[in-house]
């Protein structure tokens, strides 16, 4: 799928039939048709639009002296219902003289935002600022979903204290997952940050200088939210898997002790049931009545004395 957009005087977007200077081209799962059009009519290397189909692409920039040049990020997407991992997925963004194109194997919510006009002074004739301020809005969607992934652990972990069932260690293990990714992501986000702020492309107005300075401030404070959740949840994986293993312990013990007691009178009764003279008991009448007395007697002070030793 291919839209093209173009900024009017108001800062709307509109779509446009054809590619013209100063359009913004969103490109998601194109077919092949797609990229030779844009790759002939904007003459670009194929390779840029090929680049961010790959599910393996690491973010990297790469610009040529031709004045195209191709920035790739990763972007955070939402789990699937029957999931609790968030993932994340290349963006790459390809710019050239007259337009700068977008491209994503799937829906991109950042991208959503501007192409529903969620997003104020974007104007798609201003390249540079246009793609900072993706990366902006990239950075801060990273940071919405951090809040998120704590909420969820939060949920999870106050239902932990009450069913310790494997679903709710299954969620905090996905959650757990879900911030290695955002950590690796932001990280490499990151380098890419770092080497813009190093490029004259995008420091060309004072606008743009401080755009970029906030993108990296942003997506460094996503980078310490991100580790600070993960070292909080891999503690409270730690805690609640030795209360887990303490509470196995406990049942393990009371089952235990249980089954030494009723030993007791399977031991006794085995003992009677032989086929033996018992002197003072085989023609008493009372036998039984005095065995079982004597039986219960025997493993209420064997329960009294384990219960002392905290052993129930």
């Amino acid at each position: 799928m291919m839209k093209i957009y173009k900024s009017n005087e108001d800062g709307q977007l509109a779509l446009c039939e054809k590619i013209e200077p100063g359009v913004w081209i969103d490109m998601v799962n194109p077919s092949s048709q797609d990229i030779h059009t844009i790759v002939e009519t904007l003459k670009l290397d194929a390779d840029f639009i090929l680049a961010a189909l790959d599910e393996e692409e690491r973010p990297r920039i790469e610009i040529e002296n031709e004045g195209q040049g191709l920035i790739v990020v990763d972007f955070p997407m939402l789990p699937d219902e029957d999931d609790y991992i968030y993932e994340t997925m290349p963006l790459g963004i390809v710019f050239c003289e007259s337009a700068f194109i977008t491209v994503c194997l799937k829906e991109n919510p950042v991208l959503r935002m501007f192409s529903e006009n969620r997003v104020k002074g974007f104007y798609t004739q201003y390249k540079s600022r246009s793609i900072l301020q993706m990366l902006y809005k990239n950075a801060v969607l990273f940071l919405q979903y951090l809040r998120q992934i704590e909420k969820h652990s939060s949920r999870v972990e106050s239902e932990l204290h009450k069913s310790m069932k494997n679903k709710e260690l299954i969620e905090l293990l996905g959650l757990e997952k879900s911030l290695v990714y955002f950590s690796t992501s932001l990280k490499s986000n990151d380098l890419v940050m770092e080497k813009l702020l190093r490029n004259s492309f995008f420091k060309k107005y004072p606008e743009d200088k401080d755009l970029l300075d906030d993108t990296l401030i942003e997506n460094k404070q996503a980078i310490e939210m991100a580790k600070i959740y993960s070292d909080i949840l891999a503690g409270t994986m730690d805690a609640f898997a030795s209360v887990i293993s303490n509470n196995l312990n406990i049942v393990m013990k009371l089952l235990t002790s249980i089954t030494i007691v009723m030993a007791i009178p399977t031991m006794i009764s085995g003992f009677f049931g032989m086929n033996v003279p018992i002197p003072f008991l085989a023609q008493n009448p009372w036998a039984f009545s005095l065995i079982f007395g004597a039986t219960t007697v025997i493993c209420g002070v064997v329960a009294l004395v384990m219960g002392k030793k905290k052993m129930f």
